[in-house]
């Protein structure tokens, strides 16, 4: 298996837990986490190294490093004795998966890629390389096997695994206590992210954007799960913005917690990906956000198929929730958005319910049992 990123190794452990269960004396090795690692993965290489962003020097800075582990795995996996695995499962990275699968479906080992691609939402050319890498697509919304069966393609919808991990309830009341925070509390969760690049391109503009809103609303509570690599980093930052070490500042920088905060919170502050789609599942009004280096900005618009960008509106084919991106997402913005959100628990409840309403549904569409449906698939790969 090879996982990048937090939300990767977040999706990779739940189908380990499938496949387990399936197998028990299954071994599993490659690129993953630390969920992972806690079911009994064996990482050659940390999934963070997969963790880059764009298209512009952020890339280029790494692309030695990652072509160079690319190369080392695929000859650990085709070449070295009792290493060549019965099937080959790249858990989203698709830039550096799919290569990696063609050489290996080319040997003639099984691949199977969980989390299509989002190519009904831009970079729809990769429909060609997906058909040469994978023998199964793993996907996670459910018009996306139609749309890959129409190049053909063989995937499987298998649900979103965070529907089922995330309660249809969810106990924000338990939340807060666990976070020291009062039921009466006005609470925004702030997620700038979980990449260094996101954090470079985004924090600053939400610490800032923070900075006012508690200037308006001075008893609002502000928590920040922070990705524990990048707390020092989120920690200088949210000083910058005015925000003192200490709950007496009003915003409390938690290690990891990322579900917790979102339960607790009554709106967030969020980059766009997978996050917001958690928060989504949490049924929780929000700020959709991005921003990143002029050069992959210019590159990303000019293949974006779909007018959004925040998944939760994606799949709702509506902006139920604001999104701000590049030069809009100025902390005046953020700040006016976020207050409107705030201003709605009072003035406008029934807005808020709707977005708790729309998010429910969406929550329903998506919980299934991934990890055996998902187990499955790779059982019938397996055995054809």
């Amino acid at each position: 298996m090879v996982a990048g990123e937090t939300s990767g190794d977040l999706l990779a452990g739940l189908l380990l837990d499938g496949l387990k269960a399936r197998w028990p004396a299954l071994t599993c090795s490659g690129i993953g986490g630390p969920q992972m690692a806690s079911r009994g993965f064996q990482a050659w290489w940390p999934s963070d190294k997969l963790a880059v962003h764009g298209y512009g020097l952020d890339v280029l800075r790494r692309y030695r490093e990652i072509v160079g582990i690319r190369a080392q795995l695929k000859k650990r996996l085709l070449n070295e004795p009792g290493q060549r695995p019965d099937v080959f499962i790249g858990v989203d990275a698709p830039d550096f998966n799919f290569d990696l699968e063609a050489a290996l479906k080319a040997d003639g080992i099984k691949t199977v890629h969980f989390v299509s691609p989002s190519i009904w939402a831009w970079r729809a050319d990769r429909v060609d390389k997906i058909r040469r890498s994978v023998d199964r697509v793993l996907c996670i919304f459910p018009f996306e096997p139609a749309l890959l069966a129409a190049h053909g393609i063989s995937a499987t919808y298998v649900g979103h695994p965070l529907a089922s991990v995330i309660a249809l309830q969810p106990d924000r009341a338990g939340a807060r206590r666990k976070l020291g925070l009062r039921d009466e509390d006005t609470v925004i969760a702030i997620l700038p992210g979980s990449r260094l690049s996101e954090i470079q391109y985004l924090a600053s503009r939400f610490f800032r954007a923070a900075a006012l809103v508690k200037r308006a609303r001075p008893a609002i509570k502000f928590i920040v799960p922070a990705v524990p690599l990048l707390k020092q980093q989120i920690e200088r930052l949210a000083g910058e913005a005015g925000f003192a070490a200490g709950s007496e500042s009003g915003l409390q920088i938690l290690e990891g917690q990322s579900h917790t905060a979102l339960a607790a919170c009554d709106v967030t502050l969020i980059a766009s990906g997978t996050a917001t789609l958690e928060a989504a599942l949490f049924k929780r009004p929000m700020v959709i956000a991005y921003n990143m280096n002029w050069l992959s900005w210019q590159i990303m618009r000019r293949k974006k198929l779909q007018p959004w960008v925040g998944l939760p509106n994606i799949l709702c084919k509506d902006f139920v929730v604001p999104e701000l991106l590049q030069g809009a997402a100025t902390p005046e913005a953020l700040a006016t958005a976020l207050l409107q959100w705030v201003d709605a628990k009072s003035a406008a409840p029934d807005k808020i319910a709707a977005v708790e309403q729309r998010f429910t549904q969406l929550h329903a569409e998506l919980r299934r049992d991934t990890s055996q449906l998902a187990t499955d698939a790779i059982q019938q790969i397996l055995e054809g």
